[in-house]
C-alpha cells in the first residue's frame, strides 16, 4: 500500500484518516493517481467505505473527485505554511458541498452533517463532513501536505508543538536543506 512508502506514523486520528488517504490517492513521487481510472476510483471508494464505491465512475465524477482532492490538498498545504487557503480551492469546496446537498441531522447523541444524495455526491459529502468535524475538534490544523513539489504527500503532524513540515524529514526535509545549502553557496560564489 502507498502508505508504507511514506511511513505509518503519519496516520490521522479517527475519521480524519479517510481525508488523508483520499488526498494521497495521487502520489506525486510515484506518479500514480487512483482517481484517474473509473474502476480504480470505485475500488478505492469501496475499500475505504466511501459511499458511491463499487461501480466504475463516469468521467465527470472522476473530475469532481479529483477537484475536491486537489482543493483539500491546497487547504492542507496552507495548514503547513500558515497562509490563507487559496480562494479557488475554497470556491471548489463550496461548490461541491452545495452539489452534495450536505445537511444537518439531529439524533439522541447530538447532530451530524449528512447527505441527502447518492453516488459521488454522497462520497464528496462524506469527505467534506469529516473535514468539517476535524475543523471543529481542532485536529484539522495538524493535517498537512509536504511542501516538496515532487512529494505533496498528506501527513498528520504528531509533533508536540505542531511544527512538522515534511512528511519525512530524512528524505524531503534533507533534500530541501541540501538545495537551500547549494543555493546559498551559489549566491556566495556569484558575489
Amino acid at each position: 500500500m502507498l502508505v508504507m512508502a511514506h511511513g505509518t506514523d503519519q496516520a490521522a486520528p479517527g475519521a480524519l484518516e479517510l481525508v488523508r488517504e483520499f488526498v494521497n490517492t495521487r502520489d506525486a513521487e510515484l506518479g500514480t493517481d487512483r482517481l484517474a481510472d473509473p474502476r480504480a476510483a470505485a475500488a478505492w471508494m469501496g475499500e475505504h467505505g466511501v459511499p458511491g464505491g463499487g461501480e466504475p465512475l463516469a468521467g465527470s465524477d472522476l473530475e469532481r473527485l479529483a477537484a475536491v482532492r486537489e482543493a483539500l490538498r491546497a487547504l492542507l498545504l496552507a495548514n503547513n505554511s500558515g497562509v490563507s487557503p487559496p480562494p479557488d480551492a475554497l470556491e471548489t469546496l463550496n461548490g461541491q458541498a452545495a452539489e452534495a446537498a450536505i445537511g444537518l441531522r439531529f439524533d439522541a447523541e447530538g447532530a451530524a452533517l449528512v447527505t441527502r444524495c447518492d453516488g459521488v455526491d454522497s462520497a464528496i459529502a462524506r469527505l467534506l463532513s469529516v473535514a468539517h468535524e476535524a475543523m471543529r475538534d481542532g485536529t484539522w490544523r495538524r493535517l498537512k501536505v509536504c511542501p516538496a513539489d515532487d512529494c505533496l504527500w498528506a501527513f498528520y503532524d504528531h509533533s508536540r508543538n505542531r511544527s512538522g513540515t515534511w512528511c519525512r524529514m530524512e528524505e524531503c526535509g534533507n533534500r530541501a536543506k541540501a538545495r537551500a545549502y547549494r543555493e546559498r553557496r551559489r549566491r556566495a560564489a556569484d558575489r
